[in-house]
Formats: C-alpha cells, structure tokens, sequence
C-alpha cells in the first residue's frame, strides 16, 4: 500500500514536531500500513510521534500497541508500559485533564504490578512452596501512591508481610525473595527496552534495610527512628496489590504514626530545612525542585495538611490537586488562590511531561535548545512564537508560585493574629501553623506583629505587606521568637526606618540574610541595633566584610585615631572599631562565608589592632611590649575571650613609664564607660601572677624563668606571641624565653607535674553536681584535652622538631604529625574534634551574647543550636558531639599519659 506524504504531512501539520514527527510516522506506517486508512488512528500516530521519538521508535517495531489497550501486553513489562504511554497521549489528545490522565495512568500501573506479583508469587512457589500461605502488600508511595505518577517516573514502594507465630525467620526468607523477583520482573532491561525503574529507599534504613518487615517492625520503627521526611512520606502510602487486609492495617498504622502522634515543630522546621538545601543544590533549569517550581507547591500542601489534618480527617487526601481544592473548599487557603495554584501545578507538571516523554528519561531539567523549546511551547499550546512563549509563561508561573506559597501559609496566621475580621484563622489555627514554624511564644509574636504593623503610616502599610516574608525567613533560623523580638526593637531603634522596610520590601537577599543573623543570637541583634549602617551590606550580592589582617586593620585604626585627637573619642573609636570589626566578622561565620579557623584567626587580628591602637592613642614610647598570651596567643580567640597577655619593657630605667602605660592601657581597653564593651586584659599568666609586678623587664623575665619558672608556666608560654608594642623589646623577650621551653626536653618529673595540673582541672573546675560529659572545656574529650596534649607533646618534642615550635593548636598539631611525633588518625581525630567543640562554642556565645562552656541541656536550646549548625534534628548534634569526645577522650588518654 502506498502511503501519501501529503497525508502524513497534513495528520503531522497539527502536532508539536510536524517535520520531526512526519519522519517518525513513515518507519510505523512502513511496519503497519493500515494505520493511514484509519483517520483515528493516523491523528493518534501523529501526536505520538510529535510528542515522543522515543515511543515513536517502540511503534516502528511494534505499531500494533497504537491500536490495543495496555492489559494486552501484561506479559511483556517493558511494552506494556509503552502500550500504557501510547494511550496516554492518545487520551490527553482529546483534551483529558492532567490530574484524570495520571490517575489513569496510576491505575493502569496498579493493574499491571497485581498481575506481576501474583506471577512472581507462582514463580518463586517452586522454590518456596511456603510463599502460598505468606501475607504481603506492596504499598505505593511518592506520585505513584498519590495516584498522579509522571509519565516516566520510578515507582516508589515498600512491603510489608505476616508470618505465623513461630515462622518469622521463614516468612521474612520467603517475603525478600518474592519481593527480589518483583523488582527483577518491572525492571529488567530486556531486547523490548527498559520498563520502570523500581525505587524502595523510602523503605526504614534506606538501601541497607530490609526490603520488606512486619507490620510491628515498621511500627517500632517509625515511632523510635523515624525521620521527619520519612513520617511526610507516608502520607502518599496506598496499598496496591497483595494481601489487601495488611494493606489496609498497615494505612492505619502510617494514619497513627502521623495524625495522631503527629509531627512537632522541630520535626516540621527539619523538614523545611532538607526542602531549602534540596532548593541551593537545584539547577535553574530544575522545574521540580528550584525555586516555583513543583515541589514548592507540593510541599506547601503537604505542610498544610500535616499541620491541619490532625483536626480536620478531610485533608487526609493523596493527590495534590484534591488536597489544594480540599484546603480551599475548608477556607485554610483562599478559593482563589487554590484555583491559581492548580492552574500552576497543571502547567508545570504538563510541561515535566512533555521533557520526560520525548526520550523517556527521568528528568526534570527544561532544555536549552531553542528549537527543544519551541516543540514543547507547541505542545502546550502556547502562541505564536512558543519557545519565547514558553520562557515567559514559566518565569510567571514561577514567580507566582512563590508569592502563593508565602500568601497560603504565612498571610493568614497574621490576619488572624492582628484581628482581621477577613481572617479565616482562628486563633487557635493560628497558633497551630506559628508553632510549626518554630515560633513558641505566641503573645509575644502577636505582640510583635501589633507594633510592627500598627497604625495608618506608609511604614505600617509597608510592613503589612513584608511581614509575611520575614515570618517565613525568620520560621527557618535557630530562634524565629528571638529574631522577631530583635526585628520589633530594631525598627523601633533604627532613626531611619522608612529605608530599612524598603530594603526589606525590595531586596529578599538582604531580609533574608538580616533574619538569619537576628535569629541565630542575642549578641548579633544587640550589634545590628548598635550600627544599622551595617544591614545595606547584606544586599550586596558578594558581600563585602572589609575584614583585614592584623597589620591592615592595625593600619586603618591608627589612621582613625589620628583624625581623632582628643582622648575620649580616641576610646570611642577604639571601642566602635573593636564592634564593628566583631559584627562583621559574626555575621561572615553565620552566613557561611568564612570557615572557623578564618574566624578565630580574624577575632585575633581584631585583638591585636585594638592593643596596638591603645598604645598608639597614648603616645607610648618605644618601651613596653605587649605579649598575647592563652586564646589569643594561639590566635584562637572566641567572640567573647578575654585577652591573657604579658608586658615587657627593656631595662629597669623603663620601670615606671611602662608600668604607668600598662595601666594606662587597661583603661582604655576594657574599663566601663559610655562607649560601650571592649576586652577584658588579663595579666594574671604574669610570673607571681597578682602578687607580681604589672610589668616586668627582660632580664626580670630572664631570671624568673631561668630560676623559679613552675611547669605550669612553661605549659603557658608555649603560646606565647608577640602581639603589640616596640619590636626590639618583643624580639628580646622572644630569645629568653626560647632556651627555657626548647632548651631540653622536660624531665619526668615536670611531665608528672603537668598531669596532675589537668587532673586537678578535671576534679577542682566542673561545679559538684554537673555533668562533666557536657562542659565543652574541660570534660572528657573537650578542648582542654587537646590543648593540654599538644602543648606537652610540643614540650616533649620541640627541642628536637623546631617546626613544632608554633601557638595555634591546629598547625601545631600539623607539625607534630608532619615530624611523625603523631600519628595520622589521632592527628585526624584531634583536628575535627577541635574544630567542631569551638564552632560550637563560638555558636553558642554568639546565641547567648556570652561566654559558657556548657552544651545545653534544655530541648529548645539544643534545637536552636542544632538548627543554627546545620542540623535537621537535634539528636544529630549530640550524637556527633558525644562522638568527638569519645574518640578525643581515647587518643588523650592514650598519649597524655604515655
């Protein structure tokens, strides 16, 4: 039979690809040529063929799955699916909805996966002839178990089976071996091509757990191990095939495990957490898990119905378009703004349709090529010019599903908190969807919503339009309730208020990275209130800290006090600079931009530029040097450390100037008064310490080390460093206390003097009754640990390994492994358990606005800290955190004592 291309050019005139799918159409009318006499069946070949190359091509060697139904072809998986992806199309050609087609698609699934079970279960019988007696179900999760699976998408699913008391052990052998010859059956590639890709890591323990378990098992599970995303996951369980009796106790049972135990707050924030790191990894081009795109609307809705759906069984619903109409139906989202985020939802799942069907690839990616864009564009309909139709109409769809997902969730808690008598919240709804965010005070957020929106001015019209967004960006920091107290106090403070809620209003950047700071600590808020000049550098798009060295910031002081003559602006300035420089630093470490050894390096350098600059606002002569001492030797200051430093002076004609200047000093670093905090000097590492003179000259130093120094002592100049000051006293001091620590190696006796000093820190320093397990200082496996265990290794070794000869703990460790002094492990276990105690320590006074060494114990706390460290649940951190001491404790104690 001859086939007319004008015939196959008119039926491919109307589709996506009319030239692409003209050529594809001719292999299949070649292999069937019955198909051309059949105008149904031509315009059907036609879609096909326009819509998919790679359905086109299984047409050319099988054209009879264009004309038959799909249960046709259960026997063959992989052409069964293509027979299901044929009709498919062939019904959204006549105009059937997304959510109807997917449904259909979803049950033809359903059909086809009872089938190959009950062949799998006759299969493996020869083998196991218990698997007659055994009770399974398959449960569909994911857009399969929703009933509105992609049209080429893994099929999500677990199993669960019943034994017999007494024959778990032979039901669990059997229950893997019927499920393994399932897999194998819907996935194997066979000469017919691939079918479905079967995924079961939504099943307890992922890829190592077992690939199927008991009702009671799942249950245990879930209750004492269970995720939050697990626990979410299980709103789209649906059983499918198999014993349909466990399937529906094993529905109530992910009903039990949801809505009655339910999702706490720390729960639903975890959630959100893996949604926006899901978000950063995501490419632009990503329709499903970028920004607006699917998964933002899907869990949205899922978040709803797990906040609502314990009070209200109606939200109990699978599918993501019925749960939107349910959820606007029972006036939790608008009616209006339900039908446009259906509208938004139907387009972007038909637009992830026509990228995956082209070749049936699993992917989510909207092509570059113009020419891809443009017969997709076709395929929706869209104009005249649908590639460039196709882009505008996604950047719409996009940035409309944000805006909703801000309108859905967050607008009407507001409404209903400030009395709007259009609030479809009641308080007690409201309260609900605040205490999913993170939010725990309540009246006090209703407080704050009052001040900051109150009134009939442009600012609270303007704020009654932004507070949406920063409820939201506050909901996913360490303490939201904190955040939004910081941000009531900072509008409240800031003189120009009207430019901070435009910044707010007009740059998302800048409010977003502005809540994250309020949000993580009181000291940031106290320091944002103090210079709201700061807050326009978050919305540069790099930001820049401006945050030099020790000699460039030294530089930028002096050149600030010489501006400045008179003395108490001098201190003025001094403590401004010593601010600022922290802010900006603390702002850098929380928002990710810095890691913590740049930040203990950086508050150092802080330091060394504010004593330097105090000296140089006196008018110093060259006669007194200033040697850091402690943290701040080893250039490994916190937010909130004092500096422990010595002075020195050259000669004994010197004595009362440089201790007059010491004084001096002290004055205007760290003594009270209206220009606020600066450090606190602490002298007391000095030889006779209290008792001894402020000041000592070199050759006082000389003789005192040389006669009297204690262990102790020795211990503390390993982190000796100059810091400020005339440079030839500093260089002197430097070549006196040399030969005393590097001289000789200790002897036993000054060793064993050393381990009962931390012994005795141990047992005198943690208060009676505390848990030493959790002083991040001195308990077992805490910075004291590695501290003490460096510096005596350093001590042990340093007269023969001058490399060693260093004060910040982690080079010195480098070098101690370098030298091979310590081994690769232990170096290895030391170096990440000091880096993880101090980020957590430098975390917690920054949450504090001061100093303490305890992990918290209270629950809110510990989630505050866990949130703020980039953990989704609280028990990650302790558990990481009781690791590092553990393995710390066990190199110490191994090494110390050697």
């Amino acid at each position: 039979m001859v086939i007319s291309s004008d015939r196959i050019r008119a039926a491919a005139a109307a589709t996506a690809d009319p030239e692409g799918a003209s050529a594809r159409m001719i292999p299949v009318l070649e292999a069937d040529p019955g198909i051309a006499g059949d105008p149904a069946l031509l315009a059907r070949l036609a879609h096909v063929c326009g819509m998919s190359r790679a359905l086109a091509r299984a047409l050319a060697t099988r054209p009879e799955l264009l004309a038959t139904e799909p249960d046709s072809w259960r026997e063959s998986v992989p052409l069964s699916m293509r027979a299901m992806l044929v009709a498919v199309l062939g019904d959204e050609m006549n105009g059937l909805d997304v959510a109807e087609t997917t449904r259909r698609l979803s049950g033809q699934i359903d059909i086809l996966v009872t089938d190959r079970l009950v062949e799998a279960r006759r299969h493996v019988s020869e083998r196991h002839p218990a698997v007659t007696d055994l009770r399974l179900a398959l449960v569909a999760m994911g857009k399969w178990g929703a009933g509105e699976i992609n049209y080429y998408s893994d099929l999500d699913m677990i199993f669960v089976h019943e034994a017999p008391p007494g024959e778990e052990n032979e039901a669990r052998t059997v229950a893997f071996a019927l499920v393994g010859r399932l897999i194998a059956d819907l996935s194997t590639t066979t000469v017919e091509g691939t079918a479905f890709k079967v995924d079961l890591d939504l099943r307890p323990e992922g890829a190592i757990g077992p690939l199927s378990r008991s009702l009671d098992s799942y249950r245990s599970y879930y209750e004492r191990w269970g995720e939050p995303w697990e626990l979410q996951a299980l709103l789209k369980a649906r059983p499918v095939a198999g014993d349909p009796d466990l399937g529906v106790r094993f529905r109530g049972m992910a009903d039990e495990v949801v809505w009655e135990r339910g999702l706490d707050a720390e729960a639903l924030r975890s959630i959100r957490v893996l949604k926006a790191r899901a978000e950063e990894e995501a490419s632009p081009r990503d329709i499903k898990r970028s920004a607006g795109g699917i998964r933002d609307i899907e869990f949205a809705v899922q978040l709803l119905q797990l906040v609502h759906g314990r009070l209200d069984p109606d939200l109990r619903v699978l599918p993501t378009l019925e749960a939107i109409a349910v959820l606007g139906e029972h006036g939790y989202i608008e009616e209006t703004e339900a039908a446009r985020l259906s509208d938004a939802y139907r387009f972007l799942r038909n637009l992830e349709h026509r990228v995956q069907i082209w070749d049936l690839t699993q992917t989510h990616l909207v092509p570059d090529a113009h020419a891809d864009k443009e017969r997709i564009g076709r395929s929706l309909g869209l104009g005249t010019d649908p590639g460039v139709e196709l882009d505008r109409r996604l950047a719409v769809v996009r940035r409309e599903v944000r805006d909703l997902h801000e309108r859905l969730y967050f607008r009407p808690i507001l409404d209903s908190l400030a009395g709007s008598t259009t609030a479809r919240l009641g308080p007690a709804e409201a309260t609900i969807r605040l205490e999913a965010l993170g939010f725990r005070d309540v009246t006090a957020a209703t407080r704050a919503f009052e001040d900051m929106t109150g009134g009939l001015s442009r600012r609270s019209r303007a704020m009654q339009q932004v507070l949406p967004l920063i409820l939201d960006w506050l909901s996913q920091t360490p303490d939201p309730d904190l955040g939004l107290s910081q941000m009531r106090v900072l509008l409240a403070n800031t003189t120009d208020h009207g430019a901070l809620v435009t910044l707010l209003q007009g740059n998302p950047v800048a409010g977003e990275r502005l809540c994250r700071l309020l949000g993580t600590g009181r000291l940031l808020g106290d320091l944002i209130d103090r210079i709201p000049e700061f807050i326009p550098r978050l919305a540069e798009d790099d930001p820049t800290w401006d945050i030099r060295d020790a000699a460039g910031a030294t530089a930028r002081l002096v050149a600030l006090l010489d501006s400045r003559p008179h003395p108490d602006a001098r201190v003025g300035t001094i403590r401004r600079f010593i601010r600022r420089r922290k802010l900006r630093i603390a702002a850098r470490d929380v928002l990710e931009e810095a890691d913590t050894e740049t930040t203990l390096e950086a508050l150092s350098d802080s330091a060394d530029a504010a004593v330097a600059g105090g000296l140089h606002a006196l008018g110093a002569p060259s006669v007194l040097g200033v040697v850091a001492m402690g943290k701040w030797g080893g250039r490994e200051l916190s937010y909130g450390s004092d500096l422990d430093l010595m002075y020195v002076y050259p000669g004994e004609t010197e004595r009362e100037t440089a201790g007059r200047m010491a004084t001096e000093l002290e004055r205007v670093i760290s003594e009270p008064g209206r220009h606020g905090d600066g450090y606190h000097l602490d002298s007391e590492l000095r030889p006779e310490g209290r008792r001894g003179p402020l000041a000592r000259s070199v050759e006082s130093y000389r003789r005192y080390y040389r006669e009297w120094a204690e262990p102790w002592e020795l211990l503390a100049l390993v982190k000796a460093r100059p810091a400020a000051g005339d440079p030839a006293v500093l260089n002197s001091f430097t070549e006196v206390i040399g030969p005393v620590l590097w001289g000789r190696v200790p002897d036993q006796g000054v060793l064993r003097e050393i381990r009962a000093i931390k012994a005795r820190v141990e047992a005198e320093r943690i208060p009676f009754g505390q848990d030493p397990g959790f002083h991040l200082k001195l308990g077992p496996g805490g910075l004291s640990d590695i501290e003490f265990l460096t510096q005596l290794l350093q001590l042990r070794h340093g007269s023969l390994v001058p490399e060693v000869r260093v004060t910040p703990t982690l080079p010195a460790l480098k070098a101690l492994r370098d030298a091979e002094r310590l081994d690769s492990e232990s170096h290895q276990t030391l170096h990440e358990s000091y880096l993880f105690l101090t980020k957590v320590r430098l975390r917690l006074h920054l949450q504090r606005g001061q100093t303490t060494d305890w992990f918290p114990q209270h629950p809110d706390q510990r989630s505050s800290l866990a949130t703020s460290l980039g953990y989704d649940r609280q028990g990650d951190l302790v558990e990481e955190y009781r690791r590092h001491a553990r393995r710390t404790r066990r190199v110490f104690e191994a090494l110390f004592y050697d």
